[in-house]
């Protein structure tokens, strides 16, 4: 078992300046079954707040519970309610399927359409938890909703701050950055302050059947990882074979559809030997992917949508328009790099001080202000990439 914490009591304390309210306000736990969640709900009552489990049922409990592993599934939602009556608060199973699909699934399956490689927990937490489920909240008189993410809420003089959580290996911030000002209000992230072996150590130390439970790994509606089977029974079109060209023009192979494909993929390509090429970009109408040189993958700037802010600025754009520095992470596994907004061909985007590799449309770019490393200033999906010269490499 990892280490504890020292005393159950610093939980109380770290919990209570995360929630920053009078003890005995309703706070309603998002309650997913896993351990981050459990952990949250139970330290909450144990804080002293009116605590109110909620767990969604995203996607239908047969099928779910043959996956291992993910969220909001069927054992998963069986777990929360076993923990909402060991921890002795009522809890609510709300039937949020049909919205999963229609924000989260189905706009999953479009993005590979378009070409795109998509973060669908970026848009469950945008959309479903955080926009939905808030709603309920509210109507369930709560003073605030806590979720298990680690990410931290700070109070500032302009308002709430979202920032990195203080376990680095463990930051969530990536997948919350459209976090909008009126739902920061409202959220509460109780384990931001808290290292991961601290809090599996609470859920032993309180005796909660989820100390040892795995922690989810995959999207929780992708079976094995294997995310085309999912867009090939939804978008049996995005199958459809079609010409792997070279940049420079040469078609050197022939693909299984343009969904099978990210940028920056090596393996599977089936075109040979020679130099090693890389997936540089998907031309979903034309049905190609196109490939390169590992140098082709190199970008300089990139364009965003569906954008949100957090800054001091009014908007994006006014940070833009000015040119603000900012730190650039353009994938959850990666640190951010120095850059600066800008506004390229009338659209927002960040101008990266150092090339950046493999730059994908759809992924996430989450921002942070270089004099605070840890604050999360809003950002954007990928629209486009602004790849670097190749002569400029030579």
């Amino acid at each position: 078992m990892n280490a504890p914490l020292p005393s159950l009591e610093i939980a109380d304390d770290v919990v209570r300046a995360a929630v920053g309210l009078p003890v005995g306000s309703r706070v309603v736990a998002a309650m997913s079954g896993g351990v981050d969640s459990t952990v949250t709900a139970a330290l909450l009552a144990r804080a002293g707040y009116d605590v109110v489990g909620v767990t969604l049922q995203l996607y239908d409990h047969g099928a779910a519970i043959q996956k291992k592993g993910a969220c909001c599934a069927g054992q998963d939602i069986l777990d929360a309610r076993q923990a909402a009556e060991a921890i002795g608060i009522p809890h609510y199973v709300l039937d949020y399927e049909s919205r999963f699909r229609d924000q989260v699934i189905e706009e999953f399956a479009d993005a590979y359409l378009r070409g795109e490689t998509p973060v669908p927990c970026i848009r469950c937490n945008q959309t479903v938890k955080f926009r939905d489920l808030l709603d309920v909240a509210r109507d369930l008189g709560a003073a605030a909703m806590a979720t298990g993410h680690y990410v931290r809420r700070e109070d500032g003089p302009g308002g709430p701050t979202l920032h990195r959580a203080v376990d680095a290996n463990r930051d969530q911030s990536y997948f919350l950055f459209a976090t909008t000002r009126e739902q920061l209000d409202f959220l509460r992230f109780p384990l931001g302050g808290l290292p991961k072996p601290a809090v599996r150590g609470a859920a032993a130390r309180m005796d909660l059947s989820a100390a040892d439970k795995p922690d989810s790994q995959d999207i929780c509606f992708v079976p094995e990882g294997k995310y085309h089977t999912v867009i090939d029974r939804l978008r049996p079109h995005g199958a459809e074979p079609g010409d792997i060209v070279h940049l420079d023009g040469r078609v050197i192979g022939r693909h299984e559809g343009v969904t099978r494909y990210t940028i920056g993929q090596r393996r599977g390509l089936n075109i040979g030997g020679g130099d090693p090429l890389f997936v540089v970009r998907i031309d979903a109408d034309a049905r190609q992917v196109i490939v390169g040189p590992r140098e082709a993958l190199l970008t300089r700037a990139l364009t965003l949508k569906d954008d949100n802010w957090l800054g001091e600025e009014a908007t994006i754009a006014a940070a833009a328009a000015i040119g603000r520095p900012v730190l650039a992470r353009v994938r959850s596994t990666r640190e951010p790099v120095a850059g600066r907004l800008a506004m390229i061909d009338g659209v927002v985007g960040v101008a990266l001080d150092t090339l950046e590799e493999g730059v994908a449309p759809g992924q996430a770019c989450v921002l942070y202000a270089p004099e605070e490393p840890s604050r999360v200033l809003g950002g954007g999906f990928i629209a486009g990439a602004v790849r670097a010269d190749l002569a400029e490499l030579a």
